[in-house]
């Protein structure tokens, strides 16, 4: 599955698997786990237990002996961690109707037809990263509302329906980086521009006249789910001028995931245009972390699109790191 995720290239400080040739044993394979210290030529610390760099002496590998590198995730991550985050995130979006495959291996989603979150079959139960895709079912269920057919793929756990949609027929959405951080230390809090932080319940219209959806505005149907009740607390989150001006958005859920792992979900992050580059998305972070840790949340995940570069470095200061990855098939 290495096409499917980490496509992007490879950099100083990622954790790869590197399968090489070993020089006084020709014909023989060796797999080394590491952070790359240097691309070329490739060289790597191997990791310690954890995931985290050891301090055992660099690998260079030449290129000559190297058969294949692929990106890991920046941590050892269990199946379950990303079952636990994808769960969490599937209550936060449960769109109009939601229920389990007669297998109980997939859980079907449909609501607005334009958002994926809440719009996707996903492979949640605990063997559904090994048991086959029950496609028909799923058919099925998407055109008795006459939605197009969307499947939600985390790395590992959609293995068997990557298999299958690698053929012809499906199309496969942009890789999406799911990044986590614990609640232990919230980060501190800035103050650009003396403004102030509320949340609400029920987000209104200045909030929703903010929101925008990858870049467009969202139809009022798709709009109105977002404030939907869910298997959890909501809490519309902004940033306000003294004047009252609102000048920065963001939604925060609290659902809980199983062996009682309560998480703040982050999304719906917009900034006015002529408030942007002020470190408003910064302090809105740290304010809705605070919110999250305050209302019983250890811990925090949000999504964010790989190629964002931008958004990736905020989480960055925020505190989050990368957990997994996932990614949207869509039959034509």
């Amino acid at each position: 599955m290495a096409g499917f995720f980490r496509s992007d290239p490879l950099k100083v400080g990622d954790r790869v698997v590197a399968r090489r040739i070993l020089p006084d044993t020709p014909g023989h394979l060796s797999d080394v786990i590491g952070h790359v210290l240097s691309v070329d030529p490739l060289v790597l610390r191997p990791q310690s237990v954890g995931g985290f760099p050891s301090q055992a002496p660099a690998i260079e590998i030449p290129a000559e002996l190297l058969k294949i590198v692929k990106k890991l995730s920046p941590r050892r991550i269990r199946n379950s961690d990303i079952r636990a985050i994808e769960t969490a995130t599937a209550k936060a979006f449960p769109g109009i109707e939601h229920r389990w495959s007669g297998s109980g291996q997939w859980l079907l989603r449909a609501g607005d037809g334009v958002t994926e979150r809440s719009n996707s079959a996903a492979p949640l139960g605990p063997s559904a990263g090994f048991d086959s895709v029950p496609l028909e079912e799923i058919l099925d269920f998407y055109r008795s509302h006459q939605l197009p057919v969307r499947l939600l793929l985390p790395e590992r756990l959609g293995n068997p329906a990557l298999r299958m949609v690698s053929a012809d027929g499906w199309e496969l959405g942009p890789e999406i980086i799911i990044m986590h951080r614990d609640l232990a230390l919230p980060p501190l809090i800035d103050d650009p521009g003396h403004l102030s932080f509320r949340i609400d319940e029920q987000p209104d219209e200045d909030w929703l006249d903010l929101y925008h959806f990858r870049g467009q505005p969202l139809p009022h149907r798709a709009l109105e789910l977002l404030r939907t009740r869910i298997d959890g607390q909501m809490g519309f989150g902004r940033l306000l001028t003294p004047a009252g001006e609102t000048v920065a958005i963001t939604r925060g859920t609290i659902t809980a995931a199983e062996n009682d792992r309560v998480f703040l979900g982050y999304s719906a992050v917009e900034v006015a245009p002529a408030w942007r580059r002020r470190g408003l998305g910064t302090r809105l972070g740290a304010e809705m972390l605070r919110w999250g840790a305050e209302h019983g949340a250890d811990e925090a995940y949000l999504q964010v699109i790989a190629t964002n570069l931008a958004g990736i470095g905020l989480y960055d200061k925020l505190g989050f790191v990368e957990h997994h990855r996932h990614r949207y098939a869509h039959l034509n």
